[in-house]
């Protein structure tokens, strides 16, 4: 690593911790609701788990959607965790290119 890159991720620690913990999260709610759809109660909405997903919690979604084994055969999570993962990776990419 460059001293030019330690200086950028030192500089933007806060958000990539925060960047961490919103993934974590994301992760979590895959593993509760599949909790939730094995114990038979009520579930958390499929718009909230991709909202989570392409509000920068991609990876965590798909993540989450392999370790729990949830959700994974379903056309449109097979499809859209990953997106979402992509977008996220991008917006990541997109914001260290114009940031200074």
């Amino acid at each position: 690593m460059t001293i030019q890159t330690i200086r950028l991720i030192q500089q933007y620690q806060p958000l990539l911790l925060g960047l961490l913990g919103w993934n974590v999260f994301s992760f979590l709610l895959m593993g509760l609701d599949k909790l939730k759809s094995v114990r038979g109660s009520w579930r958390i909405r499929e718009s909230s788990l991709l909202l989570a997903a392409f509000a920068m919690g991609g990876l965590g979604c798909l993540l989450g959607s392999y370790a729990f084994r949830h959700k994974s055969r379903k056309l449109k999570f097979r499809i859209l965790l990953p997106a979402a993962a992509l977008v996220n990776v991008g917006v990541l990419l997109l914001g260290a290119y114009y940031l200074p």
